[in-house]
């Protein structure tokens, strides 16, 4: 599952860790790494407490799918993660 992080993100901002990009297609065809799409999916590590008046609706552990360029990369502890405002999630799966 998640890991515990020692960041914690502001208002909106969310922390997610990407999934790692498909190897294969579906019909066994690999992959070379400069042909491979960023993932759009994901899995919430950490989420803040949201504005005065609207909080936060994603929780840690939850899957979400984002769009393609949101969020900015960070790299803490030695992973990649994402983050972003909530408001760039487009759903939860």
């Amino acid at each position: 599952m998640a890991k515990k992080l020692n960041v914690t993100p502001l208002h909106d901002r969310v922390i997610v860790k990407p999934a790692p990009a498909e190897e294969k297609t579906a019909g066994g065809i690999i992959i070379p790494d400069t042909a491979k799409e960023k993932p759009q999916r994901g899995t919430v590590i950490a989420a803040g407490p949201g504005k005065k008046d609207e909080p936060v609706t994603v929780k840690t552990g939850d899957t979400v799918l984002y769009g393609k360029y949101a969020g900015t990369e960070i790299q803490i502890e030695g992973s990649d993660y994402l983050i972003m405002r909530e408001s760039d999630i487009l759903a939860i799966v």
